[in-house]
């Protein structure tokens, strides 16, 4: 084996362990479920196969894309916001003592109410649109964003500040060239639990009150017994969120590939 083939095994191991692996994995599983449904008979209206799936999302190829846009755009917005509240909030904690100790326990207090169970009071509150489904996506994405910046923040080996200090470096120094960087792993991992979350807190706002979205196509297709329409939202959602998590990975690794390990 020559040094090109030596040195390119590793990336071919990783790739292996990244994609072939799962992907060899869920189509294990999707035979799987096919499968079964046919051979112990499950009515397709309780649990339908892949391939009934597959031809019902098609069947809806012409309805799906505007669905998916509407969740997607509020599942953005409400992230987008997360991070705009939820980063600012955290600095404030690590900042200062009094404020962590004042606010954090409210935060706490506020994610301990189900989301499901505020959802209607938001949509009476502030009406029908999309407005209510960015209002809970943004509830459900904050909480990890602030406690992982926060965290991170907090995170800095007392050397390196004991250094700042002796260095006289001021205390908005000492943020952004010590505290912010040691934070950066801390805020992705908050980031790519939030993504996640706000797909949830979409489709939960469009339980609730909404004339679109995947959210509200599961509602509808679960009224008619229409099982395999609601399977293939909910095929687009996975879709929608695993695509989300992959692209905060891919910023992650572009514009901080110095910490990264991978």
């Amino acid at each position: 084996m020559d040094a090109a083939a030596v040195q390119a095994l590793p990336a071919d191991r990783r790739a292996l362990r990244e994609y072939v692996f799962p992907a060899t994995t869920l189509l294990a599983l999707v035979v799987i479920w096919e499968l079964g449904v046919h051979l112990f008979m499950i009515p397709k209206f309780v649990l339908p196969p892949p391939s009934l799936i597959a031809s019902e999302a098609w069947a809806q190829r012409a309805h799906l894309p505007g669905h998916t846009w509407s969740t997607l755009w509020e599942t953005l917005a409400g992230f987008g916001l997360s991070i705009v509240i939820g980063v600012p909030l955290a600095v404030v904690i690590a900042w200062s003592p009094f404020l962590r100790n004042t606010i954090y326990p409210l935060l706490v207090i506020t994610q301990s109410v189900p989301k499901v169970a505020i959802a209607p009071l938001i949509v009476i509150l502030m009406g029908v649109g999309q407005t209510p489904k960015i209002l809970i996506a943004f509830l459900v994405a904050f909480f990890p964003i602030v406690v992982d910046t926060a965290t991170g923040l907090n995170a800095v080996p007392a050397e390196l500040l004991d250094l700042s200090r002796s260095l006289k470096a001021s205390r908005i120094q000492e943020f952004v060239k010590i505290r912010f960087p040691t934070a950066v792993p801390f805020l992705f991992s908050g980031l790519k639990v939030a993504v996640a979350l706000s797909v949830v807190g979409a489709v939960v706002g469009e339980f609730v009150q909404a004339d679109k979205g995947l959210g509200y196509l599961i509602v509808v297709s679960m009224t008619y017994f229409r099982t395999a329409l609601a399977f293939s939202a909910m095929v687009l959602l996975s879709i929608m969120g695993v695509a989300l998590f992959a692209l905060v990975g891919v910023v992650e690794r572009v514009f901080f590939y110095w910490y990264s390990t991978e």
